[in-house]
């Protein structure tokens, strides 16, 4: 099997609202995924049919292979982790893990414990009594120890101050080495999350606008500054997302082509400078893409 996760002409419906549209994706195995999208993209949609909690209005879900509602085999090989996530009230810390320890066929207690240091969660507290900060906590320790084939976070770790971010993106990354597992991360924090996505699903209104490996969109993607008129020249025939003039200056962002491999070096070629560009300012300009065409288009 080459891909873990298959997705054929997806389409999911509320009504007259289409959050999910004619939606096709395939995702290989062992590989950190970034789900990024504005809010209402259709993210949180998406993970809810990949883990069986929604059904689709149309076209087929495949997870290892097979259609994951009402597939134990399936779904225990799952991980989903969110924001919202849910325990029981009288539930203490320790009473989660010992539940997790049961659902996930690959649960690692020892490294559980680990976790539940590296981020001092009380043991014996009640769920009732944990902090914000605490759930998120409990939720990134679930998703890690889980050790689950396809692992899901769908902005769980929103609670958690700057230094325990950071501890999760560290532990994440040093146990996918030694463990490695499909991980979709769902996150609006994308300059913290980019040092470890190795792969990038843009979703716009239901549907995929970019599906590439960063390492590949950061070389097709950068930002050029010079004079209005010779980046204007420059310009004629690609791809631009983002136009700002300064100072007698214009600043231009674009995505080339594939078959563009000389792009950069025409831009110097004109005394261009090349600037660097964030992944999380390119998903910026991406997803703002309608109002800059008509920026372009007005010059």
């Amino acid at each position: 099997m080459s891909d873990i996760i298959e997705l054929q002409r997806l389409t999911k419906s509320y009504g007259s609202v289409t959050a999910i549209r004619d939606l096709t994706l395939r995702l290989a195995p062992n590989k950190i995924y970034g789900l990024l999208g504005r809010n209402g993209a259709g993210k949180t949609t998406l993970l809810h049919m990949l883990t069986a909690q929604l059904f689709a209005s149309s076209g087929e879900v495949k997870v290892l292979g097979e259609d994951p509602f009402e597939n134990e085999s399936v779904l225990r090989q799952m991980c989903f982790i969110k924001e919202s996530q849910k325990y029981p009230e009288t539930y203490r810390v320790m009473d989660v893990l010992k539940v997790a320890s049961v659902l996930f066929p690959n649960w690692d207690g020892d490294y559980a414990n680990m976790l539940v240091n590296d981020f001092e969660l009380p043991l014996k507290r009640n769920i009732r009594k944990l902090s914000r900060g605490m759930l998120s906590a409990l939720g990134v320790i679930v998703g890690l120890a889980s050790r689950a084939p396809i692992t899901i976070f769908d902005e769980p770790y929103l609670g958690l101050d700057a230094v325990a971010r950071g501890i999760f993106y560290d532990r994440l990354l040093e146990d996918y080495e030694e463990h490695p597992r499909t991980i979709i991360l769902s996150t609006h924090l994308i300059d913290e999350a980019s040092k470890i996505l190795e792969h990038v699903v843009l979703l716009e209104q239901g549907d995929v606008l970019i599906n590439e490996d960063v390492d590949q969109l950061r070389e097709r993607a950068f930002t050029v500054v010079g004079t209005t008129a010779k980046v204007e020249g420059f310009l004629m025939g690609k791809n631009v997302v983002h136009l700002e003039e300064f100072g007698g200056l214009l600043k231009a962002t674009l995505v080339n082509s594939r078959e563009a491999g000389d792009c950069r070096q025409q831009a110097q070629e004109l005394e261009l400078e090349v600037v660097p560009l964030s992944l999380q300012q390119l998903i910026v300009y991406l997803t703002n893409k309608k109002d800059e065409r008509k920026v372009v288009e007005s010059r």
